[in-house]
């Protein structure tokens, strides 16, 4: 049981809830906005893949503003509270199949509190 679970909670309705930030902002927005990243195609994407994938009990949704713009498009899973920045179909697939299939985590696609893009991410920006 977690810190935040107390007994007599009730069970959680989804193994895992996926947030997929789709925040539009204004065109030029200094912070930038998942939207315009390609957030949404991607959140559609990793429906039609959980499907394809069999994931019975996984909810897959569309959410405002998750205030981590720069880092975007952001994907948030509970109940593990895990932060991901999915740029790519590729990053969906390996976040499906190694967090949601497996149990696992991607770790070069996990965002820390505090942190600024992954240098993977980072190196690709400057380039």
């Amino acid at each position: 049981m977690s810190q935040r679970e107390k007994p007599g909670d009730p069970k959680p309705y989804y193994d895992a809830h996926v947030f997929c930030c789709t925040n539009r902002r204004p065109a030029g927005h200094p912070r930038g906005c998942c939207a315009e990243k390609g957030s949404e195609a991607l959140r559609d994407y990793m429906k039609a893949r959980a499907r394809e994938l069999g994931l019975k009990n996984v909810r897959i949704n569309n959410a405002g503003c998750l205030d981590r713009c720069e880092l975007g498009p952001s994907v948030l899973i509970y109940p593990e509270g895990i932060w991901y920045s999915c740029a790519t179909r590729e990053d969906i697939d390996e976040v499906l199949q190694k967090h949601l299939v497996e149990g696992g985590r991607v770790e070069r696609l996990m965002l820390q509190p505090g942190e600024k893009l992954p240098a993977d991410r980072e190196k690709k920006k400057v380039a």
